[in-house]
């Protein structure tokens, strides 16, 4: 579970810096300032869980359910979250918004909220 939430961290780190560029140099031709907005927004939603990943990875054992579902939450989250956005800006871009996609970002939303939340109690559990 350690490397591969480690390999999935540095993955999303990866494409966030690769999402991050061509949004700043090529989609900013095509984009509206909302969408560039947007895009942004999960390139940075995407690079601050990339590196929750890696931390996480690299100070928990990921043994218990626990900090497996918490791993999971943040790596799913920042898959639905982030690449919803990218697939909406696109399509909206080209002219034809994939809707499909509208649920699909607070569904990845929620999953980084409760990964936060597991983060939370598995700091909190000790104290209490």
């Amino acid at each position: 579970m350690i490397l591969m939430a480690q390999l999935v961290g540095a993955l999303l780190g990866l494409l966030a810096v690769i999402f991050g560029a061509f949004g700043a140099h090529m989609l900013k031709k095509i984009f509206t300032v909302d969408q560039l907005n947007s895009f942004e927004t999960g390139v940075k939603y995407q690079m601050y869980h990339a590196i929750v990943i890696l931390m996480l990875s690299f100070n928990l054992n990921l043994e218990s359910s626990l900090e497996k579902n918490m791993v999971f939450c943040f790596i799913a989250g920042t898959f639905l979250f982030s690449f919803s956005i990218y697939g909406l800006c696109i399509s909206a871009a080209k002219g034809k918004k994939l809707k499909i996609l509208g649920p699909i970002t607070p569904l990845g939303g929620l999953f980084l909220v409760i990964g936060w939340g597991l983060l939370l109690y598995h700091f909190m559990k000790n104290l209490i």
